[in-house]
């Protein structure tokens, strides 16, 4: 309980605006953030974000919104940015219309990014292909577990953790 406890102040250090959703029992409790804050973070290492409704409404499918993302998947893509020095562009975040689940959009786990050259290449050649997803999608892991899907015209990446953040 005393590291739940302070994992949770750290998280609120390093994120202001942050809000913890959960319980120390809660298996799968997240530090959930804003909508703003997570754009705050994403301009600070050069992500930028689009979407087909040119809008950010959580409820409306053609939107791109960050509200409830969870704060290791916001890292998990600064990380991504860091570490592969790609231009990355958000498509998907935590709007409604995509799959459901635990680990899931809607959830805040998931994020799709636009397809790129400098972005497959890094995928495809620091990660372990580890088959197909049963929706056919080729699947890429880090070392720090988190999953990379090609589903065509996007990548749909699951973050379990910031990925080394």
């Amino acid at each position: 309980m005393k590291f739940r406890s302070a994992l949770t102040a750290l998280a609120l250090v390093v994120a202001p605006g942050v809000a913890v959703i959960g319980t120390s029992t809660d298996a799968f409790a997240a530090t959930k953030i804003s909508h703003a804050t997570a754009t705050s973070m994403f301009r600070q290492v050069g992500i930028t974000w689009s979407s087909s409704g040119g809008c950010s409404d959580r409820n409306n499918s053609t939107c791109t919104s960050f509200d409830q993302l969870n704060l290791t998947s916001a890292q998990g893509a600064q990380t991504l940015k860091g570490a592969s020095g790609c231009a990355l562009n958000i498509t998907g975040g935590t709007e409604t219309g995509h799959a459901s689940g635990t680990y899931s959009h809607w959830n805040g786990y998931k994020l799709d990014y636009g397809k790129s050259t400098c972005v497959t290449n890094y995928i495809k050649n620091n990660f372990t292909y580890i088959g197909l997803r049963g929706d056919g999608a080729p699947q890429y892991q880090s070392g720090s577990g988190n999953i990379y899907a090609d589903e065509g015209n996007h990548w749909d990446v699951l973050y379990y953790n910031c990925g080394g953040c």
